[in-house]
C-alpha cells in the first residue's frame, strides 16, 4: 500500500503564503489541525505547524494579525512521493521529528498524510493479522 492511497479521499486544508497568521491560526483551531501546507502560485513552499506559531510568533513577540505565513513557516520542507511505504514515511517522521508530512508530485501537493493517519493504518493492519491468526488457531484440523 502506498502512501497516497491512504490519504486519497482527505480534503487537505492548505494556505496562501500572504495569509495573516492569525486568519491561519484561527482555521487550524476550527478543523482540529496541527500543521497546513503553505501555497503559493499553487505550488507548495512551506508548512505552517503549531510549533512555527509558538517559536516564531509567540516567542517572538510579533503580532500574528500583521504577520504573515511565509515570514513564520519552515521553507522547503521535506515530501514524500505518491508512491512512498507507510512505513518510510513514519521513519522520516520519527528521524526528523515532524508529525505532517506532505505528499507531492515535484511541488504539487496531493495531501498532507499526518503521523495519526500512520498509526490508525499500523494498527489496522495489526488487528487484521491479529485476526487472522486466531481464525488459523481456532479452524479445526483438516483430516
Amino acid at each position: 500500500m502506498s502512501v497516497y492511497e491512504l490519504i486519497r479521499n482527505q480534503n487537505t486544508y492548505h494556505v496562501d503564503a500572504d495569509q495573516m497568521v492569525l486568519d491561519v491560526a484561527q482555521a487550524m483551531v476550527e478543523r482540529n489541525i496541527g500543521a497546513v501546507p503553505v501555497l503559493r502560485d499553487g505550488l507548495l513552499v512551506g508548512i505552517f505547524s503549531e510549533r512555527d506559531l509558538m517559536k516564531h510568533v509567540v516567542v517572538e513577540g510579533r503580532d500574528p494579525r500583521l504577520t504573515r505565513v511565509f515570514e513564520v513557516m519552515t521553507e522547503d520542507p521535506l515530501t514524500v512521493s505518491p508512491q512512498e511505504d507507510p512505513q518510510t514515511c513514519m521513519i522520516l517522521m520519527r528521524r526528523h521529528g515532524f508529525r505532517h508530512l506532505p505528499v507531492c508530485e515535484g511541488q504539487q501537493l496531493l495531501g498532507l498524510v499526518s503521523l495519526r493517519d500512520l498509526m490508525l493504518h499500523d494498527l489496522n493492519e495489526k488487528d487484521h493479522e491479529v485476526r487472522m491468526m486466531r481464525a488459523y488457531i481456532q479452524a479445526p484440523p483438516e483430516m
